[in-house]
């Protein structure tokens, strides 16, 4: 099994692990050839409260190192308001951290490229302890 096979089956790991989320989608298309090795990955996944998260990752293995060329990771509420969102689109040059940023509602911040298992425990912070105690 090559790294590039093992960083993705990390991924669907991570994800199978949450048996509290439905998986809407999940795709990985395998784009390695005798030169390259490269894949992406892409997922839907549903939350209890009904918010998602939408999983885009672009990866290349260059020197023995795995990089994520292109990467979104966008969480929104039931009603389609962002949450937040990692990316690394190029359109932020004032960021210190370009073209690595996230947003969060109408702020733009700098940002390293997360993790998925990061991501996971950000929205588990959102879902579980950012809503008010309402029994007392």
């Amino acid at each position: 099994m090559t790294q590039l096979h093992r960083y993705l089956s990390r991924l669907h790991d991570t994800i199978l692990s949450r048996q509290e989320i439905k998986i809407e989608a999940l795709e990985i298309f395998d784009r390695s050839d005798i030169v390259n090795q490269s894949s992406e990955f892409y997922a839907r996944l549903r939350f209890p409260d009904d918010s998602t998260l939408e999983i885009v990752e672009k990866l290349l293995v260059e020197q023995l190192v795995i990089r994520k060329t292109r990467y979104v990771y966008h969480y929104q509420t039931s009603d389609n308001r962002l949450v937040f969102r990692y990316d690394n689109a190029p359109h932020h040059p004032e960021i210190a951290t370009y073209p690595h940023h996230k947003h969060i509602e109408n702020q733009i911040l700098p940002a390293s490229p997360p993790d998925l298992s990061d991501v996971l425990r950000e929205i588990d912070n959102h879902i579980y302890f950012s809503q008010k105690d309402h029994t007392g």
